[in-house]
């Protein structure tokens, strides 16, 4: 079975959208082995904060997030930049790493000041739900749901229409 391993910065601090997680979870048990490693986000206390402060704080999560990374494994960092796929194409996407005996596959989102250079140059993909900005705890379950889709298009359910 294919471990999938989401490592999120910050907490879901709204019941409906930890609700919508645990959902989640639990229908992509039948699929696969997830762990969701959810890391403190780097507080920042300055009003007018610098390039140089965001940098720091997002040099101590990539700390944070590079030490839960599962090698051997793919590494998929999620970021704005990073190549928009259909749910038909993230289906395929985990199919082939599945494939290709890539049993670990870590998806990564970063806190809300995005992601360190360091950890999209580790990174074996990256992708993006899309070119808006979502709130990182609703970016969460829209990538569970989209997990929890490609594996019901793999399976040939009616989730998917």
């Amino acid at each position: 079975m294919q471990r999938i391993t989401l490592i999120a910065l910050g907490k879901l601090n709204a019941a409906y959208f930890r609700q919508a997680a645990s959902e989640y979870q639990k229908r992509l048990s039948a699929f696969c082995k997830l762990e969701i490693v959810e890391l403190p986000e780097e507080m920042i206390q300055e009003k007018n904060v610098s390039e140089t402060t965001i940098a720091k704080a997002l040099e101590k999560e990539a700390d944070l997030i590079l030490s839960h990374v599962r090698r051997p494994g793919v590494l998929v960092a999620m970021c704005i930049e990073g190549k928009q796929m259909s749910s038909e194409e993230l289906a395929g996407f985990l199919e082939k790493q599945a494939i290709n005996g890539m049993g670990n596959v870590t998806f990564v989102i970063g806190s809300s000041h995005g992601l360190s250079p360091r950890v999209k140059k580790e990174a074996d993909y990256h992708c993006s739900m899309s070119r808006m900005t979502f709130p990182h705890q609703l970016a969460r379950v829209m990538l569970l749901e989209q997990i929890y889709r490609a594996f019901s298009i793999q399976a040939g359910s009616k989730y998917h229409k």
